[in-house]
């Protein structure tokens, strides 16, 4: 289980589809919502159920300004972060959500 205090993450609909940054106190909580499309959106009209890059940070504020600065950022930069943690685009959803 992930115990960091606040992330910065990219969604994605599949392997170099469309993508979604946000922040979050809560990561498992939040891409659980993603991926169950409880929260209408962006993610649930474009399917980005993938978690494929995330980033802790000591509190929210400093994630959500990374979210903002990545956001400024040309998509071809965004692929090779994500590619640069995860190669092969995996998602470790499963992982973090273990207890």
């Amino acid at each position: 289980m992930i115990t960091e205090q606040a992330y910065a993450y990219i969604m994605a609909s599949k392997r170099n589809g469309t993508l979604y940054l946000g922040s979050t106190d809560d990561l498992v909580r939040r891409v659980w919502e993603h991926r169950n499309g409880v929260v209408e959106g962006f993610t649930k009209r474009y399917n980005c159920k993938l978690l494929v890059w995330y980033e802790a940070h000591e509190d929210l504020m400093v994630a959500r300004q990374r979210e903002y600065r990545m956001k400024e950022w040309r998509r071809a930069w965004k692929i090779r972060e994500i590619k640069g943690l995860n190669p092969d685009w995996d998602d470790p959803y499963d992982r973090i959500a273990q207890p």
